[in-house]
């Protein structure tokens, strides 16, 4: 029997299987949502999956469940976090104050790479993901680096989602010489579908795509996308996405483009290149990017040094390392707006979404805090308060309050 109907088999018994649990816990919609439910995805179903299949295999059979809507579903505690005395909704206005703003229902996201085709949205945002990225996505299919991996446009299955914010990863194809053509055509294709569109240039596994955060290639890249941008989705804002590896002076120059070009936001980071002497894995040494736990100071790092070189005018979304509502915490202390998940989830199992979220807003009462925009930043003091005055000025403007 082949591991691809190994894997069928396995998903549909487990199907039956946890159909029939949730039919005995509670009601079949708050079954998922109990922490029975959680417990059993957790700390049976997701180490088990780890040991009996390859992490590829694995990955396809985590995602299966949650397109059939099978997974855990938020958590009842961490729906009610805060007690309503905390506002999580995060609202980000595009640079050029064109649009409708958007409202982000929540600061935790999914990352790209879980959900490359866009099939299991419904259930990603079940989980308690106030917005979704799916992809990245390619303009022509092309293998992955260990074994085939291919995404393309036609297999991309968007659906509208009710519940939170879709985001769309653009990258462009290993073989291809015409970057800006890539990602113009995936705003083409794919703008109309998503609530804000990525520009990725920071994937480890696309050979020289990183020169293009170098300060005349990026500007070039940056300046041509929000036209394409203007012309086929003038709804959704650009954001793009770098690498954790720049050098203080990278990381000025692209700061420098991302002011100048009026892009709407950065996501930082990607996955590393590097492998931290503290890693102690076989593995340690295979081609690709390094995720999670062993990147997220240097995330976060990287997201306080782009906040203070965009003096805190650039939403930022963090990313790297985060498996606790502390970890989110200290990314939004460093200027991040959002934050999203992915790795920390594959080793904690679904479950750790409810955790953060209400790790997060337990975090937020107890410093005092009433919303998420309101930590934002608050490593940087000096840009922190000059922020602070600001929204306090567009809250009395807004409630027309006069100080005599």
């Amino acid at each position: 029997m082949s591991i691809k109907q190994q894997i069928q088999r396995t998903t549909l018994r487990t199907a039956a299987a946890l159909t029939a649990l949730e039919l005995t816990t509670h009601l079949p919609t708050e079954g998922r949502s109990s922490q029975t439910y959680h417990h059993l995805f957790d700390t049976i179903i997701t180490p088990l999956g780890r040991r009996l299949f390859t992490p590829e295999d694995a990955h396809h059979l985590a995602l299966e469940v949650v397109r059939r809507g099978l997974a855990p579903r938020l958590s009842r505690d961490a729906a009610g976090s805060g007690g309503g005395r905390i506002d999580m909704s995060t609202t980000i206005q595009r640079s050029d104050n064109k649009g409708i703003p958007l409202t982000f229902p929540g600061p935790i996201g999914l990352a790209a790479g879980f959900d490359k085709n866009g099939s299991a949205i419904p259930g990603l945002f079940q989980l308690g993901f106030s917005f979704v990225e799916i992809g990245s996505v390619t303009p022509e299919p092309q293998d992955g680096n260990a074994r085939p991996r291919r995404w393309a446009w036609h297999r991309l299955m968007i659906i509208p989602p009710n519940q939170g914010i879709l985001g769309v990863n653009l990258g462009k194809n290993k073989t291809s010489d015409d970057e800006i053509g890539d990602y113009t055509t995936g705003i083409r294709k794919l703008g109309p579908y998503a609530d804000y569109l990525v520009i990725n240039v920071s994937s480890p596994n696309t050979p020289g795509l990183r020169s293009l955060q170098q300060r005349e290639p990026l500007y070039n890249l940056l300046t041509s996308t929000m036209k394409a941008r203007d012309e086929y989705a003038s709804h959704a804002p650009v954001y793009v996405k770098i690498a954790p590896d720049l050098s203080l002076s990278e990381m000025e120059d692209v700061a420098a483009v991302v002011m100048e070009t009026g892009i709407d936001g950065m996501i930082v980071s990607n996955t590393t290149n590097a492998r931290p002497e503290s890693l102690v894995s076989p593995n340690k040494r295979e081609v690709g990017g390094l995720s999670g736990a062993p990147i997220k100071n240097r995330s976060t790092e990287c997201i306080r040094t782009m906040y203070k070189l965009t003096n805190g005018t650039i939403p930022i979304i963090g990313v790297g390392g985060v498996g606790s509502g502390r970890d989110a915490y200290e990314k939004l202390k460093a200027g991040a707006s959002l934050v999203q998940v992915y790795s920390m989830m594959v080793y904690e199992g679904p479950g750790v979404v409810s955790r953060i979220r209400k790790e997060l807003a337990d975090l937020l009462v107890e410093n005092g805090y009433k919303s998420v925009e309101d930590v934002v930043g608050a490593d940087c003091e000096d840009i922190y308060w000059n922020r602070v005055e600001e929204r306090v000025k567009k809250r009395m403007e807004a409630e027309k309050i006069v100080i005599v």
